[in-house]
């Protein structure tokens, strides 16, 4: 009998403190890969690699997994997550990641998968990280073969799925190996679910309309 695994899915978002730049536009860099960077420009998402320009000719010239090289304005910058990008790019911590809630109260974010960049909600309410089976086959998670058969509890009722450890989980630069995760059959979670088996290894307190993710010492 596959084992029935409550999960709750509710809502939440990892999003960037607000700040403002020496000149506009506003920039933050809100996920690093080798060769591409996800940005928040005026508060747009874009994925960009290197060599492609985005909102207001914004170009990235360089991406590694630490810091992005930008050319705005035609300025080089450096910039490192978490932070916004100045021309005196302060070092951000690589010890945690902060949360602030979106106007529909939820916190999203984009990290990372076995280096693969995945949208996240972030929600507490949810006992594992969760994907449904179109993201998992797209970051080459061959579940069939390496899970296990399972059931989850969803709003919509007991749902078939896999039960499997991720290798990687990454938001920000906060990365946790051998992360427990549940994959549904189908389109449900539209939005992969970044769960306790990631959340419940960090400290999170919140105040108010800020979250703050950080590494257990």
């Amino acid at each position: 009998m596959p084992r029935i695994i409550p999960i709750i899915m509710l809502g939440a978002v990892v999003a960037l403190l607000p700040g403002r730049l020496l000149a506009a536009p506003e920039v933050h860099v809100v996920g690093l890969f080798n060769d591409r960077a996800v940005l928040l420009i005026d508060g747009k998402q874009s994925i960009l690699r290197v060599g492609q320009s985005g909102p207001q000719g914004i170009q990235l010239v360089e991406a590694d997994s630490e810091s992005a090289v930008l050319l705005i304005n035609g300025k080089r910058v450096v910039a490192r997550l978490d932070g916004r990008v100045t021309a005196r790019q302060r070092e951000a911590s690589v010890s945690e990641v902060q949360v602030r809630r979106n106007t529909q109260g939820m916190y999203t974010t984009v990290g990372s998968i076995n280096g693969l960049p995945v949208p996240f909600m972030v929600d507490t309410g949810a006992t594992l990280v969760a994907l449904n089976s179109a993201q998992a086959r797209r970051l080459g998670i061959d579940y069939r073969v390496t899970g296990a058969p399972a059931s989850v509890t969803t709003a919509s009722g007991v749902e078939a799925a896999w039960s499997v450890s991720l290798d990687r989980v990454k938001v920000g630069e906060l990365e946790l190996r051998n992360v427990a995760a549940v994959v549904l059959e189908g389109m449900q979670p539209e939005t992969a679910l970044l769960g306790m088996s990631y959340l419940g290894r960090l400290e999170i307190t919140n105040s108010g309309q800020l979250m703050t993710l950080r590494k257990k010492f």
